[in-house]
């Protein structure tokens, strides 16, 4: 395989947090730090890079977590290079999903973690397409929470009763709000919860956050307007997706089926989707 052609992409921080998909033949990076969490994925290849007086490589399929100040470069181990993806958030922020514990310091740096490895796969799953407020909220609790899991102190138990009244104005709130985009202070002021402790909650609740919930609520109604004969386009559009393939990817992935397919066996085939 001939080495991989350098290339670096990312979107604008949001919500403190900002996503990053690169891949490098060679020298990537010389030695630097940043001010945030670097949580990666190596996607193929591999990748080394000097960090806390330690040469570590990271392979296809591991994850990586670079802790904010931390000097370290980067560069290909293998002559193919290396592909990976990275979020960076503010220790702050996941102090804050913690419910004000100190921000977690994970020993390993380089590890093989499915649970995060699926989380960083789902975070660049519509990349570079911007994250929905509710869904870069669930990110980084869910990012916060498995950071804690593996630091090297104890995660903070959260030994509050589940706030099922909070919850069902939410649920309320984001089943009338299906159509659009939901801001996570509307969340908020609707519940009385920080957006942290909401997703908790919901989760606890439900299952889901409330991002997936709502694109559940949306993904309901567009079936029904499928069925009706809607073209996928104008079904996405009335729906709240941003357009016909985003529309297409959510539903496969909860239906098992592409809206086109769906519209054929429900007696209304569309050549699309």
């Amino acid at each position: 395989m001939s080495p991989a052609a350098d290339r670096i992409r990312f979107d604008q921080p949001q919500a403190s947090l900002q996503r990053l998909s690169a891949r490098f033949g060679g020298h990537a990076f010389d030695l630097h730090r940043h001010e945030t969490y670097a949580v990666g994925l190596t996607l193929w290849g591999a990748q080394s890079f000097h960090y806390r007086g330690a040469l570590r490589t990271s392979g296809g399929g591991q994850v990586m977590v670079i802790h904010p100040d931390e000097a370290h470069d980067g560069h290909a181990s293998v002559d193919a290079g290396f592909a990976y993806r990275m979020l960076y958030v503010e220790p702050a922020t996941v102090s804050e999903a913690l419910g004000g514990a100190a921000p977690p310091f994970v020993p390993e740096v380089v590890a093989d973690d499915a649970v995060l490895a699926g989380l960083l796969r789902a975070a660049f799953a519509d990349f570079p397409r911007p994250l929905e407020p509710l869904a870069a909220d669930a990110l980084v609790e869910r990012l916060a929470s498995r950071l804690a899991a593996r630091g090297d102190r104890p995660p903070r138990r959260h030994r509050r009763a589940t706030a099922h009244r909070a919850v069902a104005r939410a649920r309320d709130f984001l089943a009338a709000a299906a159509h659009r985009t939901v801001a996570s202070e509307e969340l908020e002021a609707v519940t009385g919860l920080d957006r942290f402790a909401l997703a908790r909650h919901f989760r606890a609740a439900t299952g889901t956050s409330p991002h997936r919930w709502q694109i559940g609520r949306r993904l309901l109604r567009a079936q029904r307007l499928i069925a009706e004969g809607v073209p996928l386009s104008e079904a996405a559009a009335a729906t709240g997706f941003a357009d016909q393939s985003h529309l297409t990817r959510h539903f496969a992935a909860r239906f098992g089926l592409t809206p086109g397919r769906f519209a054929k066996l429900a007696g209304k085939s569309q050549d699309n989707g």
